[in-house]
């Protein structure tokens, strides 16, 4: 979401009417060998995200497709010879358009949680998983949480997952990042009925384990080169001593 979703929250707290969010399209792709791969990793986008912009673009680590190509490039970096990790770029749901009142509902999330849900279990059932999930797709993920059995949650950009802290997430270990580029940061964090996710996953009250992301933008986490990226690589392979923290 870029910045001016802090500018429709706002609208949206404040009561002004928003155009409706249309039905989007949906891909799901993986990168790497998922037969083989001793990790796998799940990368669920955020708002505004469709076929049309699932890949390539002057800075393609900020669409799923290089993300998780990135995130596989970097995890053989650490890890050369190892298990190898296999990456989901799962845009199986209908992300909520960038101008719509969707960002700030959890309508699209929780058909999109069910359905992550669903696939975790019927394609990726037994196998050692984590969840990345940035901006509005950190809301699916915790919708899709429970019954999932994933090892990992983690969320970076985050609007708030719709819960007061992680003892409303069950076991799973959470991870949040919020770099000190993100204007997702000055967004603020609360629920107003139907608006809104609540607290910042980011905050210390919340009690997630903080990684680091030094002064990643909000479409930034994934950059080739950039401390995000390691930590996000780290924890997908399960080397969560060696995260930095936030």
């Amino acid at each position: 979401m870029p910045r001016r979703t802090s500018a429709l929250a706002l609208a949206a707290v404040l009561g002004y009417a928003l155009v409706p969010a249309p039905h989007g399209d949906r891909v799901v792709r993986v990168y790497g060998d998922l037969s083989t791969a001793g990790h796998v990793a799940v990368l669920v986008p955020g708002s505004g995200t469709s076929a049309a912009n699932f890949d390539g673009g002057p800075r393609p680590y900020r669409r799923p497709g290089g993300a998780a190509r990135a995130l596989v490039e970097q995890a053989r970096d650490l890890d050369p010879g190892g298990d190898g990790l296999a990456v989901v770029a799962w845009l199986g749901y209908d992300s909520p358009a960038i101008d719509s009142l969707g960002v700030l509902t959890e309508g699209a999330a929780l058909e999109g949680g069910a359905a992550l849900r669903r696939y975790l279990g019927e394609t990726l059932g037994g196998r050692r998983v984590s969840l990345l999930c940035h901006s509005y797709g950190s809301v699916v993920c915790a919708k899709a949480l429970p019954g999932s059995g994933v090892t990992d949650l983690v969320v970076f950009g985050s609007p708030g997952l719709g819960v007061s802290s992680t003892a409303e997430l069950g076991g799973t270990r959470v991870w949040a990042g919020s770099g000190t580029g993100d204007w997702m940061r000055r967004v603020p964090k609360l629920r107003l009925g139907p608006l809104g996710f609540g607290p910042d996953p980011a905050s210390p009250a919340f009690g997630a384990r903080p990684f680091a992301t030094g002064a990643a933008e909000h479409g930034d986490y994934l950059r080739p080169g950039g401390t995000s990226l390691r930590n996000l690589a780290l924890i997908a392979l399960g080397r969560t001593d060696e995260v930095s923290g936030g």
